[in-house]
């Protein structure tokens, strides 16, 4: 039986069982002797035996018994009694004494049942050579030896099962660590996801928004004089619309953008170029330097949109009315120029990013460069134009190997 312990695994409660059953068979081997033998008192052996049994039956089942350290060992005195006086009536009561060692050392705290244990050794000493009539170092061994026995086993199981608990609570610990590990993983990559449809919505969605505005705008002031203008304003209007409604579909499927579906970066920024020559009052001009080679496809969106961004920006904002863009293959790198000739900036005087007025895009584009361990620099100065530049390191595979470039 276990008073301390929170609870009985199939081992300790077999264990349990097995020390109740010594205990009854014992008690019974006292009575059934005393009446076989016809020894003096037969009587009133059997019947502290079985007195016996039954107060140490009632420790199991009383929930008082089993909840509280008190009353167990106010439970056990009472069994210890009755085994001193069955002991009293016969030398077979000495055997008893075995299980009691387990009882004393597991429900009372460790010197008190230490001394219990040996009080119990010398008290079966003693009954027995007063039951022989004489004493000899032999009638000391059993009791002695079997208090040994029971000391070790009672204390090593106690230090394995504080080691067992120790493990228990280290792996919950773990658990527990691997669970925050995972919930702090998923919040990392919901913030990365937020930051990456952040950047995606500013670049796509919202720039040919904006794209909208500004040619409905120019369509309703030519409205009054020049219909046809007007006319040829809606119509860019609507193909900014079916452009960005094409984006937006890609964008929900998480496939490449539609400009690099069917042509390479070069051929993408080549039309980015002209739409917006056509689109807005500037000129783009595209350049391509170096050999073009195959880049990954991470490489080519993220460019496509640091260019798709750039131009945007200088549209709503630079009053430009030239923009270079220069894209450039080296041996080991990529790089993405964009150089206008508008009001420029001062890049230390930024404003913060707002939802509701802007200010998303360098940030935006630098995140991007940053993910794919690329830089992006812009120069600037009020009234003198501005120059960005997006370099982005290459792949060692990236000429050789078909899965490093993507597959379009």
């Amino acid at each position: 039986m276990n008073t301390t312990a929170p609870s009985l695994t199939p081992t300790t409660r077999a264990l349990a069982w097995c020390l109740h059953l010594l205990i009854v068979a014992l008690l019974a081997l006292a009575a059934g002797r005393a009446l076989a033998d016809s020894r003096p008192h037969a009587a009133l052996t059997v019947s502290v035996a079985a007195a016996c049994a039954v107060v140490y039956a009632a420790g199991p089942v009383l929930p008082r018994i089993r909840g509280s350290r008190r009353a167990a060992a106010c439970w056990l005195a009472a069994v210890g009694a009755c085994w001193l006086v069955l002991l009293a009536l016969s030398a077979d009561g000495v055997w008893v004494a075995f299980p009691l060692y387990f009882l004393q050392l597991h429900l009372l705290p460790r010197r008190v049942g230490l001394a219990a244990v040996a009080v119990t050794a010398l008290a079966a000493i003693a009954a027995f050579a007063a039951h022989q009539g004489s004493f000899s170092l032999a009638m000391a061994i059993g009791p002695a030896l079997g208090a040994a026995v029971a000391v070790a086993v009672v204390w090593g199981y106690q230090a394995l099962y504080r080691e067992s608990e120790q493990r228990r609570r280290l792996i919950e610990e773990l658990t527990a660590t691997r669970a925050d590990l995972a919930h702090a993983q998923h919040t990392a990559g919901v913030l990365a996801e937020r930051e990456r449809l952040a950047r995606e919505i500013h670049d796509t969605l919202a720039q040919g928004l904006s794209s909208i505005q500004l040619l409905l705008r120019a369509a309703g002031r030519a409205l009054p004089d020049t219909p046809e203008t007007a006319v040829d304003y809606v119509e860019q209007a609507r193909q900014a619309a079916v452009d960005n409604l094409a984006e937006a579909r890609r964008f929900v499927a998480a496939l490449a953008p539609p400009a690099l579906e069917d042509s390479t970066l070069a051929g993408a920024l080549e039309r980015l170029c002209a739409t917006t020559s056509t689109r807005h009052r500037v000129t783009a001009r595209f350049h391509l330097t170096g050999e073009a080679g195959q880049l990954p496809t991470a490489h080519e969106v993220a460019l496509l949109r640091v260019a798709q961004s750039a131009l945007a920006n200088t549209v709503h904002h630079a009053d430009a009315t030239g923009i270079e863009v220069t894209l450039s293959h080296l041996d080991d790198q990529v790089t993405l120029a964009v150089v206008d000739d508008g009001a420029g900036f001062d890049p230390d005087r930024l404003p913060a990013s707002d939802p509701d007025s802007g200010g998303f895009g360098l940030a935006a584009m630098r995140a991007r460069m940053r993910t794919l361990g690329g830089t992006l620099t812009v120069e600037s100065a009020p009234g003198r134009g501005t120059a960005l530049a997006a370099r982005l390191p290459l792949p060692p595979t990236a000429d050789t190997d078909p899965e490093a470039s993507g597959d379009r």
